[in-house]
């Protein structure tokens, strides 16, 4: 059974940091790019950031210069570290598997944990 258990988030006020974490469990782990999603009251899930197998990151404009994406391929895990964050990253953000890197891809299926929820507001 595919197990994805996102840890990390909370209340902050805009200009705050936030580190995100993602145990799973139940997938090959080493052999998929991963991803961290978000979605925001009302919208659709969106790509926040993704990583390669061996490294290479990138991420959605939104987040590109505040946000970090890493791996742990020994211990399975997926970490976001968010900084300068903004009232429009409120959301509830999920991590998975990406299928298609560097396409802006979400996967409209799938098995998903219940996220972690990050709220920025005054």
């Amino acid at each position: 059974q595919v197990q994805l258990t996102e840890s990390g988030g909370g209340s902050v006020q805009p200009g705050g940091s936030l580190s995100l974490s993602c145990a799973t469990s139940g997938i090959d782990f080493r052999i998929n790019a991963m991803a961290w999603y978000r979605q925001a009251p009302g919208k659709q899930r969106e790509l926040v950031a993704e990583i390669t197998t061996d490294g290479r990151t990138n991420y959605a404009d939104a987040v590109r210069g505040r946000a970090t994406i890493t791996r742990d391929n020994a211990k399975n895990t997926l970490q976001l570290k968010m900084n300068s964050l903004k009232p429009d990253d409120t959301a509830v953000y999920y991590c998975n598997i990406q299928i298609h890197y560097g396409q802006n891809y979400v996967l409209p299926f799938g098995n998903w944990g219940r996220g972690t929820q990050v709220t920025v507001s005054a």
